[in-house]
């Protein structure tokens, strides 16, 4: 007989208010009678914290210190009874839309150990080779100009800022072939060393600016072309669950663009057109594009994605908050950012003297973040120990993507050798690169 999984009282609201959200009805409702609906499923555990399954899908803690709700991942197994709680004061941020219960799946593993599956990498590769064919003077380099040479066609940087922008956690084997056909077209090293690339995550701007500049020119067809490669780019990523939804939401972006006439037909203007591309973007994708239009969300989301890898961990909060220390905090705001337990594990660290151990402040005169200074650490992070190769793979993406959508709310630097937890879980993972894994695609 097949065994039968133990009720869990998370599992079951959830599978609940998914139900809800899925009828049609629900679109009907006014905001108060959502709320109302919703109030009357929180759970509330042992310990007293209340949890409540609301927007995007996801849990949402109460801070009993000062009423908010923060993105968190539950304590699995845990019991919860249900209790009803004021639906007054349920902010509107946490009550469901509807098409916030559509986003698309995703994986927060980097591309250490698990490989980019080798017949994608071929067809970027064709396509890279097609793209290095034409001319830098009908393609001059406007973005990416820190990374390739001058004489590199922005057809070029098309390709690869897609790639960049659309990996969840662009965190990259140091010989990972996908980054490795770009070689001959670097202007130097990408940072990092042999074993891994940690490499930045452009904004949507960069990709805005090689098309609106080739418009802004009077050369509308290559600014089509440029446009073009970004959609292909893009179509071929959508086979890696770690490319997916940003590629997913940059299709729906770029190729309206292509069958014209369209809105941005003669925009000039590098903001006015990121303005026009992101309007397209439907409400279900809208959680790939928080980097872009709300970053405290994003930074937000991407703890949760952290805490939920994690999960195999006997103190999920405090296994986070080893990671959450090697971030940068010189105006000690990320406390207040933070659900009240993983805070407590925070400042527990902080009052060790654990906190801000190996971000870098600084960069090079050239743009990538400097080499920075890490310091070894009686390390908690060393302690987190996952189960296998691919829990390792979702903690290090998750934990990286934390460390860029901080720096991206913030201004912090990222050292280039990487964060002191971070590095330690590379520790583990480069024992088996390369091996041939398709558990991500």
């Amino acid at each position: 007989m097949t065994p039968v999984r133990p009720w869990d009282a998370f599992t079951a609201a959830e599978a609940e208010v998914r139900a809800m959200v899925a009828d049609t009805r629900w679109q009907a409702l006014s905001l108060p009678d959502r709320a109302h609906v919703l109030a009357a499923r929180i759970l509330v555990t042992p310990d007293g914290d209340r949890w409540l399954f609301g927007s995007h899908a996801r849990w949402h803690l109460h801070d009993p210190a000062d009423g908010r709700w923060h993105l968190a991942p539950p304590p699995r197994g845990v019991r919860a009874r249900q209790v009803g709680h004021p639906a007054a004061v349920l902010p509107d941020d946490v009550i469901p839309s509807g098409p916030d219960f559509h986003a698309e799946p995703g994986s927060t593993q980097a591309f250490i150990g698990p490989d980019v599956p080798a017949d994608l990498t071929e067809r970027l590769r064709v396509l890279l080779r097609a793209s290095g064919l034409k001319s830098e003077l009908d393609y001059p380099l406007t973005a990416f100009d820190e990374i390739f040479a001058a004489d590199v066609p922005s057809t070029v940087a098309a390709v690869w800022g897609t790639i960049m922008w659309c990996a969840y956690a662009p965190a990259f084997d140091g010989n990972e072939r996908l980054i490795t056909v770009f070689g001959e077209y670097l202007r130097r090293s990408l940072p990092g060393d042999e074993w891994v690339r940690w490499l930045p995550a452009p904004p949507l701007l960069d990709l805005v600016t090689l098309v609106a500049e080739r418009q802004r020119a009077g050369r509308p067809r290559a600014a089509l072309r440029l446009a073009a490669v970004m959609a292909d780019t893009a179509q071929i990523l959508l086979s890696d669950t770690r490319f997916r939804p940003r590629a997913l939401a940059l299709l729906t972006m770029v190729e309206p663009m292509l069958r014209r006439p369209g809105p941005e037909d003669g925009l000039t203007d590098v903001e006015a057109l990121r303005a026009v591309w992101l309007e397209r973007c439907p409400r279900r994708l809208c959680r790939a594009l928080l980097a872009e239009t709300d970053p405290a969300a994003h930074f937000s989301h991407a703890v949760y994605d952290l805490v939920e890898a994690l999960a195999f961990a006997p103190d999920p909060p405090m296994a986070a908050a080893t990671f959450l220390a090697d971030l940068s905090d010189s105006k000690g705001t990320l406390p207040a950012r933070l659900d009240h337990r993983l805070r407590r594990a925070y400042e527990e660290l902080d009052r060790a003297g654990l906190t801000g151990t190996s971000a870098g402040e600084s960069t090079e005169p050239e743009g990538f973040p400097a080499g920075g200074r890490v310091l070894t650490r009686p390390a908690p992070a060393a302690e987190v120990a996952p189960p296998d190769r691919a829990s390792a793979a979702a903690v290090l993406g998750a934990a990286y993507a934390t460390g860029l959508a901080w720096g991206a709310l913030t201004g912090a630097r990222l050292p280039q050798s990487g964060l002191a937890g971070q590095s330690e879980l590379v520790r583990r993972l480069i024992q088996e690169r390369d091996d041939n894994h398709t558990h991500h695609t």
